[in-house]
């Protein structure tokens, strides 16, 4: 899955490729949301781990991992 997110205040937004499905990432929201201090937490394919106060969340955008193509068409 890729994960789009929105932090207020912040221009640029952050991608992060997990291998969580969208239901998992939707919970984990959630669940960030739901606590007073709450804190999202994601872990990338690669390792990293991406950590953003709920309280500054401004969207979170889940979909399916983007098919790059290569050359100058696809079959």
């Amino acid at each position: 899955m890729q994960v789009r997110i929105g932090v207020q205040s912040v221009p640029k937004e952050l991608v992060v490729e997990t291998s969580l499905s969208a239901d998992e990432v939707e919970r984990a929201v959630q669940d960030a949301v739901a606590e007073e201090d709450g804190v999202f937490t994601l872990r990338g394919r690669d390792g990293a781990r991406l950590v953003v106060p709920a309280a500054k969340l401004a969207y979170v955008e889940i979909a399916e991992s983007e098919q790059r193509s290569v050359g100058f068409g696809s079959y």
